[in-house]
């Protein structure tokens, strides 16, 4: 991930391609994702901030879901990863 953001910032003409084609740019560079998959590509700017929310993991507990929303947390350490070291 960090090399296709270098390569939008070093190529404009790359950056424009991989945000009207997100899917087919990234194909033709060797990715792959599953089947049914859509690819969406955007990009923030000095007025814009896109936040992108994570799908639900199914294989949580509601207790794992609060510790990762900071709730309970009294370690100092917080905000981290929500790792089992800081919980």
């Amino acid at each position: 991930m960090n090399q296709l953001i270098a390569r939008c910032w070093a190529d404009e003409g790359f950056k424009q391609k991989l945000l009207a084609d997100p899917a087919g740019t990234l194909k033709a560079e060797g990715a792959a994702w599953p089947a049914g998959l859509t690819v969406k590509a955007l990009e923030n700017t000095d007025t814009v901030f896109h936040l992108v929310i994570p799908a639900k993991p199914t294989d949580l507990s509601d207790e794992d879901l609060d510790k990762v929303a900071g709730g309970g947390n009294a370690n100092p350490c917080f905000p981290c990863c929500a790792c089992e070291k800081c919980f």
